[in-house]
């Protein structure tokens, strides 16, 4: 017999992955108006089976295709969604066929599908007892769980990789946390987690950084609500490193949100002259402010778009500037699974037109011999390194400054003008950083 709390998950997974699949929600926004309702297990039970379903929907899609004489339409399609989740409890989960098949049934009556229960009861069944889980698409693309032009993407770019980038941004993320060392070491850290079962690791190369190797609700770790750590990973941790702020330094963080970078800044420079976090979305810098006040952090806000410079900014040149620009995301598939049906390939030119207008705009507030950081998190050259290749075309003047040779040894691939670093380099998410220095005098 079926359970209430289980009819209600699989319903909600099922009306997530309707959000983000047929209206273009983002997992984030979508899973967070059904996670508040939820704690410990059950909140990360939702999570994965949308997650999961996200990294192996052209599979999932494949099946169903073969299963359902014709496609659901109307207020019926989100029953299509029910099914999916259905399908991935039975192929790639740890929920016993039974109750994969009972609680989905189930949960069509929280979806208005209670005409369609004996449809999806038939489909599951069949599902099983022709084992169709042994069955795959021929799409490589399909296979990999990645639509078509991400899969030609990779493999164009990062050939002797590919598989390598492939199988990276369908694992799970790991969990990076970075620790607030105004309250706390690494150290003293990894000895509160160890104390709750949770092994953890430092890095030579960060700092700051303790990797644990076991995820769990971080609101319950020691220290969460007095600002002992920040949730983030590895490669958004070296921004600070590599930006190198000095006492007195005025900095800006371009495009901030939602914070983590601005705070990384401000715990690793406490002698900052200002520290000017801009974001265009009145929302996401509410969470700025939110993360750098738990973090007992302050920073100078400002809710703008940061190429209309003339709009905000004051006249002080910046010594140092991170250019944390807007991007595809490919870097961060495993971490946000939903990007890959979201952004398409016509999103990345008019991408690559607003990073470069940023660069430009953002180099002339530049002060002499002050340095900009450009980052994205994408692993697409037309972002990154030919990016910062047409930059330096037009502006000759910039001087590439070489990465610390300890950092470009995390990863796999060597690129002219920075650092590239793809998913599952040193445990870490797809990133690049090019470190740029405007000359004392031109």
């Amino acid at each position: 017999m079926s359970s209430p709390l289980g009819q209600q998950l699989r319903a909600d997974a099922a009306w997530v992955l309707f959000q983000i699949l047929e209206k273009g929600v983002s997992s984030k926004q979508a899973l967070a108006q059904r996670l508040e309702h939820y704690q410990g297990r059950d909140r990360a039970w939702l999570q994965e089976m949308v997650f999961g379903c996200l990294r192996t929907l052209p599979t999932l899609q494949f099946w169903l295709r073969g299963l359902l004489d014709k496609p659901l339409k109307g207020r019926k399609k989100i029953l299509e969604h029910l099914i999916l989740i259905g399908l991935y409890q039975i192929a790639y989960s740890r929920v016993s066929e039974h109750a994969a098949v009972s609680e989905t049934v189930g949960a069509a009556d929280l979806l208005k599908g209670t005409t369609l229960k004996a449809l999806i009861n038939a489909i599951l069944r069949t599902f099983i007892r022709e084992d169709v889980a042994n069955t795959a698409p021929e799409s490589l693309a399909a296979q990999a769980g990645m639509p078509n032009w991400i899969f030609k993407a990779i493999n164009n770019h990062y050939a002797e990789h590919a598989q390598l980038v492939i199988d990276e941004s369908n694992q799970k993320a790991p969990l990076w946390l970075r620790v607030n060392p105004a309250h706390i070491s690494p150290e003293g850290m990894q000895t509160q987690l160890q104390a709750m079962g949770i092994d953890t690791e430092l890095k030579n190369t960060h700092p700051d950084a303790v990797q644990c190797l076991k995820s769990g609700d971080v609101t319950q770790f020691p220290g969460y609500d007095k600002g002992w750590f920040a949730v983030q990973d590895g490669a958004a941790q070296l921004a600070a490193q590599l930006l190198d702020v000095q006492p007195g330094h005025r900095v800006l963080d371009c495009c901030a949100a939602p914070g983590g970078k601005t705070a990384h800044i401000l715990a690793s420079q406490p002698e900052l002259e200002e520290c000017v976090a801009i974001d265009n979305d009145p929302s996401r810098l509410v969470r700025v402010e939110e993360n750098l006040a738990r973090l007992g952090h302050e920073a100078t806000l400002i809710c703008a778009a940061a190429e209309d410079v003339e709009g905000w900014y004051g006249g002080e040149p910046f010594d140092r500037i991170l250019l944390d620009a807007p991007c595809s995301a490919t870097g961060v598939i495993r971490r946000h699974p939903d990007i890959r049906w979201l952004r398409q390939a016509s999103d990345i030119a008019p991408l690559v037109a607003i990073q470069a207008e940023l660069l430009m705009q953002m180099w002339q507030i530049l002060q002499p011999g002050g340095k900009l950081l450009y980052a994205t998190c994408s692993i697409l050259p037309e972002e990154n390194s030919q990016q910062i290749q047409t930059f330096i075309a037009q502006h000759p003047e910039a001087v590439v400054l070489p990465i610390p040779t300890s950092l470009s040894e995390l990863t796999t691939v060597n690129d002219e003008f920075g650092l590239q670093v793809l998913p599952g380099d040193a445990d870490m998410d797809g990133f690049y950083y090019t470190l740029l220095q405007k000359p004392e005098s031109l």
